[in-house]
C-alpha cells in the first residue's frame, strides 16, 4: 500500500471525545501516522508482533496492521480512548488487540513498537517511561519527539543506538482552550532506535 492511500484511509479513524491535556491527548495527524508506518514498513520492521505504546484511539496501530503486522496490541492507560480504539478497528474490518494499561505495567514482546509519547509539554520527561518500556519489550523503535532531542535520546537509549533519524512537520489542531491557533505546525523528530543483539 502506498503512503499517500495509507493517509487517505486513516483520516477517518475517529478522535479523543474529551482530551485530557494532562495526558497531552494531542491525536496523531493521518499524514505523520502514514508516514511514519510507512517508514517502518519499508525497513520491513512491520512483521510479527507490533506494540504501540500510548496508542489513544489506534491511528498508529489501526495502521501497522493494515499494512500487514500479523500481531498488533495498542496499550493506553485512559479507558476512553481504549473504547474508541476498539470502535475504530471495527470500523476498519481489522484485528487489533487494545489493552488498557499504564506504560510501566506493559510485558510481552514485540518485534517492534511504534508510537507517539507525550512531548513533556505538561510534564517534562513524560516520554522517558515510554523510551524505557519500548526498549525492555522491542528490538525495534519507530518514536515521535520534539525537535532538538536528538542529543538526548541518543544518550538516554544507550546502549541501543539511532539507526535514522529525520525532522518533519506536526500540524496540532486546535484542542485545548490555552491554544491560540486553529492549527499550530511545530517540527518533530522521528526516530527509528534499534537495541543490540545479544549472541
Amino acid at each position: 500500500m502506498k503512503q499517500r492511500k495509507l493517509e487517505m484511509l486513516l483520516e477517518d479513524v475517529a478522535v479523543f471525545e474529551k482530551p485530557n491535556p494532562m495526558l497531552e491527548q494531542y491525536p496523531t495527524p493521518a499524514v505523520l501516522a502514514a508516514e511514519i508506518l510507512h517508514f517502518a514498513f519499508m525497513e520491513g520492521d512491520l512483521r510479527d508482533t507490533v506494540y504501540d505504546l500510548g496508542c489513544g484511539t489506534g491511528i498508529l496501530a489501526i495502521g501497522a496492521r493494515l499494512l500487514g503486522a500479523e500481531r498488533v496490541v495498542g496499550y493506553d492507560c485512559d479507558p476512553g480512548a481504549i473504547k474508541i480504539a476498539r470502535k475504530n478497528a471495527e470500523k476498519y474490518c481489522v484485528d487489533v488487540e487494545f489493552v488498557c494499561e499504564d506504560v510501566e505495567q506493559i510485558q510481552g514482546h514485540a518485534n517492534t513498537v511504534v508510537m507517539n509519547p507525550p512531548f513533556g509539554a505538561q510534564s517534562k520527561g513524560n516520554d522517558r517511561p515510554f523510551l524505557l518500556k519500548a526498549l525492555e519489550v522491542s528490538d525495534k523503535i519507530y518514536s515521535i519527539h520534539n525537535k532538538g532531542s536528538h542529543n538526548f535520546i541518543e544518550n538516554f537509549i544507550c546502549p541501543a543506538i539511532i539507526t535514522e533519524w529525520y525532522t518533519t512537520g506536526f500540524p496540532i489542531k486546535r484542542t485545548f482552550k490555552f491554544h491560540k491557533k486553529d492549527v499550530e505546525q511545530i517540527n518533530i523528530e522521528i526516530y527509528r532506535i534499534e537495541r543490540p543483539q545479544h549472541p
